[in-house]
This record gives C-alpha cells, sequence and structure tokens, in this order.
C-alpha cells in the first residue's frame, strides 16, 4: 500500500522533507546532537567526511572514523524535533522512498545521542557522563503512538505511584535504552548510570523559576528521591525520553550519554562546559570503534 505524498512528504530531489537526506546519505550508526555547531565539533575528528547538508536546524554530516562510517546530525532543541528525526531517518531506511511503500525486511539503526545535562543528584559529579540506563518521559509523545510492550511497565507504574504532580499534567513514562548500546560505554570509568528524564522545556518543565510561579515546586525532590533496581534518576534533559521511545516503537537502538554540566542540587555549574563535551564526544567515538 503506498503512502500518500501528504503523509511521506518528499523534496523535488527525492529527498525526505525535513532532514533533506537520501538513502545512501546516512550511516546505519547514527550520533545526534542537538546543536548544529556541535555536528562539526564531532566530525572534525573524523578521518574523512564524504557527506555534508543542512535544512532548517536539522544539520547532517557523514564520514568515517577509525574506519567506521557513522552520520552526526543535529536535532535542535526539544520532543518535537525528535518526532521528526525519528520517524524520517526510519522511513530512509525502511520505506522505499520511489514506490512509497514499506520494505518487507526492516533495518535497524544504532542511534547514540550526545548531549549536555543538568544532574539531580548530588554524587553526580561535574563534568563526568551520565549513560542513560533508561529514559522518563514528561513529554507525552509516546501517547500519541500505540505503544504496548514498548514501556518498562514496572517502573512506569512505580514512577507515577510515587510523583505527587499536578493532574493537568502527560502521565510519565519510562523506557529502557538498548542492551546492545549500553554494553559500550556502561561501567567505564567517569560514566554514571541512572534514568535521565525529558522535559518540555527548559524553564518551568525543569523546575526553574525567573518571573513565574511553579505548579509543582517540589517536581525536582520528588524525583531525586525516586529509585528502580538500584537506579536513581540522575540528570534532566529535553529529548532522550523521546529518542528512546521512537527508537523501540520502530525497532531501532538508541542510548543517551550526556556531559553534566550544572548540578541542580549542588547549585554549581562546570567551569569549562566545553572541554567536558569535547571530552564525551571523544569517547563515543572511541567507544563506538573500539570492538
Amino acid at each position: 500500500m503506498k503512502i500518500p505524498s501528504s503523509e511521506l512528504i518528499l523534496n523535488p530531489d527525492g529527498s525526505i522533507y525535513h532532514l533533506n537526506l537520501r538513502p545512501e546519505n546516512i550511516a546505519d550508526t547514527i550520533i545526534t546532537v542537538g546543536d548544529q555547531d556541535r555536528v562539526e565539533k564531532v566530525t572534525s575528528l573524523f578521518d574523512e567526511i564524504v557527506f555534508s547538508t543542512q535544512k532548517r536546524e536539522f544539520k547532517t554530516q557523514t564520514g568515517y572514523y577509525k574506519g567506521k562510517k557513522l552520520t552526526v546530525i543535529s536535532t535542535g532543541i526539544g520532543i518535537d524535533n525528535i518526532d521528526i528525526v525519528m520517524n524520517e531517518l526510519d522511513a530512509l531506511v525502511n520505506i522505499d522512498l520511489k514506490t512509497r511503500e514499506i520494505k518487507k525486511e526492516l533495518k535497524s539503526l544504532n542511534i547514540i545521542r550526545i548531549g549536555t545535562s543538568g544532574g539531580i543528584q548530588t554524587e553526580v559529579p561535574l563534568d563526568h557522563f551520565v549513560m542513560g540506563k533508561a529514559g522518563i518521559g514528561f513529554d507525552g509523545l509516546i501517547h500519541y503512538y500505540k505503544h504496548e510492550n514498548v514501556l518498562n511497565t514496572e517502573a512506569t507504574i512505580k514512577l507515577n505511584a510515587h510523583l505527587r504532580l499536578n493532574s493537568g499534567k502527560p502521565t510519565a513514562y519510562v523506557v529502557d535504552a538498548s542492551d546492545k548500546l549500553t554494553r559500550l560505554f556502561e561501567g567505564k570509568k567517569g560514566v554514571y548510570s541512572g534514568y535521565t528524564g525529558t522535559n518540555l522545556g527548559f524553564y518551568g518543565p525543569q523546575n526553574r523559576t525567573l518571573r513565574l510561579g511553579l505548579s509543582d515546586p517540589s517536581f525536582i525532590d520528588q524525583l531525586v528521591e525516586f529509585e528502580f533496581n538500584g537506579y536513581k534518576v540522575s540528570n534532566l534533559e529535553m529529548e532522550s525520553s523521546a529518542i528512546y521511545a521512537m527508537s523501540k516503537l520502530l525497532g531501532h537502538h538508541a542510548v543517551s550519554m550526556n556531559a553534566i554540566i550544572a548540578n541542580r542540587s549542588t547549585k554549581e555549574f562546570s567551569k569549562d562546559p566545553k572541554a567536558s563535551v569535547k571530552s564525551l564526544i571523544r569517547f563515543v567515538l572511541d567507544s563506538l570503534t573500539e570492538q
């Protein structure tokens, strides 16, 4: 059955609408970053860049690092962009763009997020790395899709029973990271494994307040207290749970790696966040190619 042009939108050159990519432009392993300027901070370490494009905030470069083909793409900020990026990346590998039909044999991509984040546990040091063992979504994206057998049901039930949030907010959900990808990073020096919370915004949704009051002023304290199977909620950011959820739904592997440049509990901020990000980039690239 062909997918209508109103649903699968292509550019005149046959590339996917928002990302401006064709299937041959991407690798099977994809690194996502939020900031478009961070793409070249990753690919500057590559041995070779074979493809580059940009449309809006979506900048993509594909090349080789120590002989491994990798794609780096910027998503911009927020889960709405993640919905676009994940659907269009999947379309590139699992839909025949010429016939507009879903392929009989589906491919799984490896998706690794490199980001910055604020820690909420006192024991998570500045400038260390957090690997999101699971993503906690406060964004509501997954509720727009059928999502049977995608959530960590036990953790989701326990989390919502623990939280005492304003009833008008979306129901929180927990999605596990890919075991295949977490094995590349977990247990290594400087890596803290925890649950990564994903929020709808930077200020109120993450309990920051400048002039406006908060509906749930104890939100972070509640998260700090939550624990499941030995893992605590380690950090807050704005993309990971959506990446995890969409990856699970579409049959891809995903993990999120964040440099902790702020600690909300200790009120500290990194003295050199750029160095922390650079170190994380090198760490992820080397971990992907050390096998």
